[in-house]
């Protein structure tokens, strides 16, 4: 192994996260197509590989120091862009059950790629609105552990992702810096759409050394049936 998987490695050891030689071959045969399929579409600005292993690997990774993936069959991503949390969270926890909402389609076809280019299985990429989405039964009030990374504010974030959780499930929010505010905010949303605070968490990214939160909520009834809003409401009309 080289430096940046070597110092990638130790990072995980020190959070309890041990990951094989398959499992570090993964994360490179994802970070070579990441970067060969930027050049034809704007999957991220982030390309140095390094800062890929830190900024996006690593920082997706981080759903994993605060939620016991053990816990957890059924993930959904919401607005995965990338494939960020889900394609890292996968390749770290086989056992995961994957849906991935995003509403590019060159984006799905990305992930598709992706993920059978890596052998993942039980993973699906799904080519909608979250608030599409999030009323077919197939979706609605299913998935037992709910991401999204940097999509939006929380008063909105909460109307995109809290439908697709399942009764006692947890929405994990993955934010940067200021979020007190944006959980304040989002109060009456999380009211409406039965949701509740359990807890934010904060670390340092390592390197480059900027603060993260993870925002952990659960779901404390079924989704009310006027929620989500109409595609595009949530953030042209936030629940605030």
């Amino acid at each position: 192994m080289d430096n940046i998987l070597n110092n990638f490695t130790d990072l995980l050891n020190n959070r309890g996260i041990r990951l094989s030689e398959s499992q570090l071959h993964q994360f490179e045969l994802y970070y070579r197509e990441l970067v060969n399929w930027n050049e034809r579409m704007n999957l991220t600005g982030i390309i140095e590989r390094e800062q890929v292993y830190i900024k996006h690997f690593y920082d997706s990774l981080s759903v994993a120091f605060f939620v016991p993936m053990s816990d957890h069959l059924k993930i959904a991503d919401i607005g995965s862009g990338a494939g960020f949390p889900s394609i890292p969270l996968k390749i770290a926890f086989p056992h995961l059950r994957v849906t991935i909402v995003d509403s590019l389609n060159k984006r799905i076809h990305f992930l598709n790629h992706v993920t059978s280019f890596l052998g993942l299985s039980d993973v699906q990429c799904v080519h909608a609105r979250a608030e599409d989405a999030a009323r077919l039964p197939i979706h609605r009030d299913q998935y037992d552990l709910v991401t999204a990374r940097a999509v939006a504010r929380m008063a909105v974030l909460n109307e995109f992702c809290l439908p697709f959780v399942s009764v006692g499930g947890l929405f994990v929010a993955m934010k940067g810096q200021g979020v007190q505010d944006e959980i304040e905010e989002a109060s009456f949303s999380l009211r409406e759409l039965r949701g509740q605070w359990l807890n934010t968490h904060r670390f340092e990214l390592p390197v480059e050394e900027s603060t993260r939160h993870i925002v952990l909520i659960t779901k404390t009834g079924p989704t009310p049936k006027k929620y989500p809003r109409k595609a595009g409401t949530p953030l042209k009309s936030p629940l605030i």
